[in-house]
């Protein structure tokens, strides 16, 4: 699969530099496929390269091959240059990361299937006839059955209640084939009467594989706590640049917008990584001055062709979250999608750099199925987590919960999950008695 996938990787790159012939491209699974017949030695993960930042046990490891590209040569700012005078812009391959994360994570779920039988699954509530957010579920649905994951679907029309909604996510919530919940946001305009809030504090904090439950929020962004969920576009960025061998530890980067969904997220994960971040936001006065120093700018702000040539400095690496709609029938859905940045002026300034659609948008769909996975495997007790005493390096295996102590000598917190076994619960209060 992987031949094949390294096959489907140079097609792709072809063809765009056939369009843009100055674009170098990033294809990690072909890197991996050249490496893999050089050496037969297992990958293993560079600290730096943990999601949730350096020094994080393996839980928070991502399926598929970690291993980054070669490191290019860095200017100052990190920007990577072209060896000769000239910037030549890297195209980073969204689909390339995307398919190559999946492959883990089929191999995964047929390694789950063998052993005991059960398969992860995923449950979207979507709300409406949005077009672009039917097409996004679609997607889902798609990329459940390409790794072997169980998908269902609860269509409600706009003019349903709040409390249709409820019901869809509460049945989700008690079905115990069912790992994941989320629901298509946005809700239609139309629905003003609903809260997004009461609707997304409904889901199962076991199953909020959205990671947009207030308590995984709130982990998220507390020191030495660590959230269930991370949110998917969010943990997308962070794979795009970690992938493609982007350091982030004492980078200055400019996060464009602030939502719950990407911009907060976003900036809490790179906090965690060591970098400088600046937020821009409606109420930024002059935001072109905040992001012409930056050394990654990332636009989740909403609005097509935002961010200008004139708005990066030379070698910037720019990664566009915006995913915006734009009315056009010649289209075979009626519209295409265009990011916030101006592609075209961008490339002029840009080392690297994620097309839109092909860049954020599958990796964010790669980390659904991440988190779905994660979350199956925490029900069925195949997660074990290590508790590492910290003075002599001993270890401790605890099924089936989530804890990790890191500052102190016995500094962790538990969160227990359903049908945890009796033997798991005695193992886990027996080293708790001993070592707290």
């Amino acid at each position: 699969m992987r031949a094949a996938l390294s096959s489907t990787s140079k097609k792709v790159s072809a063809a765009a530099a056939a369009r843009w012939p100055r674009l170098a491209f990033v294809s990690p699974a072909s890197h991996h496929h050249r490496r893999h017949h050089q050496s037969n030695k297992p990958t293993k993960k560079r600290k730096d390269d943990y999601i949730l930042g350096p020094d994080l046990p393996d839980i928070w490891a991502t399926p598929g091959s970690s291993s980054p590209p070669p490191p290019p040569a860095e200017s100052e700012t990190g920007a990577t240059l072209a060896v000769d005078a000239e910037l030549v812009p890297t195209i980073i391959d969204g689909k390339a990361i995307a398919e190559e994360i999946k492959l883990g994570i089929a191999k995964e779920v047929h390694r789950m299937k063998d052993t005991i039988k059960k398969v992860p699954g995923l449950a979207v509530v979507l709300v409406g006839q949005r077009r672009d957010s039917q097409t996004y579920v679609r997607n889902k649905i798609k990329a459940c059955e390409e790794v072997g994951i169980r998908s269902l679907m609860a269509e409600l029309s706009e003019e349903c209640a709040e409390d249709e909604v409820l019901d869809a996510v509460s049945k989700f919530n008690q079905d115990s084939s069912v790992h994941g919940v989320l629901v298509q946001l946005p809700l239609p305009q139309a629905m003003q009467h609903m809260d997004e809030d009461t609707i997304l504090g409904a889901i199962s904090l076991q199953k909020d594989v959205d990671g947009f439950h207030p308590l995984n929020m709130g982990n998220l962004a507390l020191r030495g706590r660590e959230p269930l969920f991370i949110p998917c576009a969010a943990k997308a960025c962070i794979e795009l640049l970690l992938r493609s061998g982007i350091k982030l530890k004492g980078k200055n980067v400019a996060v464009i917008g602030r939502s719950n969904v990407v911009g907060l997220p976003t900036t809490l994960l790179l906090q965690r990584h060591h970098a400088t971040v600046s937020v821009v936001h409606a109420f930024t006065n002059n935001p072109e001055d905040v992001t012409r120093v930056a050394d990654i700018v990332i636009s989740a702000a909403g609005v097509p062709n935002l961010v200008r040539g004139s708005w990066l400095k030379r070698g910037a690496i720019v990664i566009d979250v915006g995913t915006n709609p734009i009315e056009d029938p010649s289209f075979e859905h009626g519209y295409y999608l265009r990011g916030d940045v101006c592609y075209e002026e961008a490339l002029q300034m840009a080392s690297a750099i994620t097309p839109v659609p092909g860049g954020v948008g599958p990796v964010t769909v790669a980390m659904v199925l991440s988190n779905t996975l994660d979350s199956a495997k925490r029900f069925y007790g195949i997660i074990q987590i290590l508790f590492e005493h910290l003075n002599n390096g001993l270890h401790f295996v605890c099924p089936n919960f989530l804890s990790y102590g890191r500052k102190h000598k016995y500094s962790f917190h538990v969160v227990e999950f359903e049908e945890e076994s009796t033997a798991a619960k005695e193992n886990r209060h027996s080293i708790q008695h001993r070592h707290m």
